[in-house]
């Protein structure tokens, strides 16, 4: 006999079959939604020409994955004057080939790159909810956590090689340049301070005053790497690694950003300010996610195309 005050078959049922319906969408459906977004920066010297910027980033990529390569591939199309890889390109140890293959065509064009900790490590089952357990007591990634057992080690040196070979730039606690026909750019990027791999010690010292502009470049945007580029001078900071808060609610946003930005710039355009300094910031919510969580929610998997105009 069914509790007097217990809530009634029915409506359990209901409740079911809605959060399975919503399972459903969000890994068979959004999860493989890809977008391209569009953004323009008016972040260059007066009277630099335009420039159009790819930046790719969280492909997260298991073997299989066909229609994400396919779209990835595609992106060639779009002919940028440079792509930025901000990261986080595997979720699985066998899928360097495949992301080669999705990021061939794109090779061919001018860039730079960060490597993400999935780029190094495999990705662990976790409980999702450990996500909102460590935004409330501040600890994200080896940030404040105790340090990883047992990961899987990811063959991220095959995909370093290959994107060496055509010519994008290593900026791993680096700084680098690309001579492009509309402007000489340079760019300072820093390893992934999701897993303390960041030293910006080794690159600090502001823009580089030889080159037309200069970018920074992270996997993670954690507040200390903000803070520094935009100390020194930075005007535009590129970075990945939030998912744009991967499970979202509709019309009020991310609930995590999976470090210790917040939620309110967890995807897209923002600004950073120090003192009396500010940056343009550009989060890319990324086109995969974790293979233990392949769902998206009010939050499709995107790659942003920026054009950088001049300043008024």
């Amino acid at each position: 006999m069914r509790a007097r005050y217990g809530i009634p078959l029915k409506i359990t049922a209901g409740l079911t079959a809605t959060a399975a319906a919503g399972i459903v969408y969000a890994a068979g459906f959004e999860a493989r939604s890809f977008r391209l977004r569009r953004v323009t920066v008016p972040v260059l010297p007066p009277g630099m020409s335009d420039l159009r910027v790819l930046q790719v980033s969280d492909i997260h990529m298991v073997s299989g994955q066909h229609k994400k390569r396919a779209w990835l591939q595609s992106l060639a199309g779009l002919r940028p004057d440079l792509v930025v890889n901000t990261g986080d390109n595997l979720s699985d140890p066998e899928a360097v080939p495949e992301v080669l293959d999705a990021l061939g065509p794109l090779m061919e064009f001018p860039g730079v790159y960060v490597f993400g900790s999935n780029d190094y490590y495999g990705p662990k089952l976790r409980n999702p909810a450990r996500y909102l357990m460590e935004k409330v007591q501040g600890r994200h990634g080896l940030n404040g956590n105790k340090p990883v057992e047992g990961a899987v080690h990811n063959p991220w040196e095959g995909i370093r090689d290959a994107f060496d070979a055509a010519g994008w730039v290593n900026l791993t606690n680096a700084r680098g340049r690309l001579k492009l026909p509309q402007a000489d750019l340079a760019f300072t990027g820093l390893d992934d301070p999701h897993i303390k791999r960041d030293r910006y010690e080794r690159v600090a010292g502001g823009p580089d005053g030889e080159a037309d502009f200069t970018v920074g470049v992270v996997h993670a945007p954690y507040l200390r790497t903000l803070d520094a580029f935009t100390a020194d001078g930075y005007e535009l900071i590129l970075a990945g690694h939030t998912h744009g808060g991967q499970l979202c609610v509709p019309f009020y946003g991310a609930l995590v950003t999976n470090c210790d930005l917040d939620t309110d710039r967890a995807k897209g355009l923002s600004t950073h300010t120090v003192a009396d300094r500010t940056s343009y910031l550009h989060v890319s919510a990324g086109c995969g996610t974790n293979r233990f969580t392949p769902v998206r929610f009010a939050c499709p998997p995107e790659v942003t195309l920026l054009t950088l105009t001049s300043r008024a």
